[in-house]
C-alpha cells in the first residue's frame, strides 16, 4: 500500500480548508447582496407636509394632515347634546370631516363625510347613489 508524504496530505487538508472558507465568503456576499436589494426596493414612505392636531376639554377635537403624494384628512368632532329614546339627555360626538387621494389613474377622489345621532353618511364624486325610490 502507498502512502502520501505527509506534506502532500497537508497540502491537500489546506486546500480544502481554503475551499470551504471561499464557499463561505461567497454565500455571504450572496446573502448581503440580497438584503440589500431587497432594502432597495423598499418604497420610501411619502413626507408628511402638515399634521395638526388639538382636543377641547369638552370632547371636542380637530385634526388634519397632508402628505407629498396628494393624500389629505381634516376632521372635526363636536360635543353635541341629545336625547336617547327615553327622552333622556345623551351627550355625543358629531364628527365630520373629509379626505382625499389620488387614484391609480391619477385622478383626485374626495369624500365627505358625517358621523351623528343619525349614523354615518359617506358623500363623493366615485359613490354611487342608491335612490331609496322603487
Amino acid at each position: 500500500m502507498h502512502h502520501l508524504p505527509i506534506q502532500y496530505q497537508q497540502y491537500q487538508y489546506y486546500q480544502l480548508i481554503q475551499i470551504k472558507i471561499y464557499i463561505m465568503k461567497m454565500i455571504i456576499f450572496v446573502a448581503v447582496a440580497l438584503a440589500a436589494v431587497a432594502v432597495a426596493a423598499l418604497p420610501e414612505p411619502p413626507k408628511i407636509l402638515k399634521s395638526e392636531f388639538d382636543s377641547q376639554p369638552e370632547g371636542g377635537y380637530h385634526f388634519a394632515y397632508e402628505t407629498e403624494d396628494g393624500i389629505s384628512r381634516s376632521e372635526k368632532g363636536e360635543l353635541k347634546q341629545t336625547v336617547d329614546e327615553e327622552n333622556q339627555p345623551l351627550n355625543v360626538v358629531v364628527v365630520r370631516g373629509s379626505y382625499s387621494y389620488v387614484d391609480p389613474e391619477g385622478k383626485l377622489q374626495q369624500f365627505n363625510y358625517v358621523a351623528d345621532e343619525n349614523g354615518f353618511q359617506l358623500e363623493g364624486q366615485s359613490i354611487s347613489q342608491v335612490s331609496g325610490k322603487k
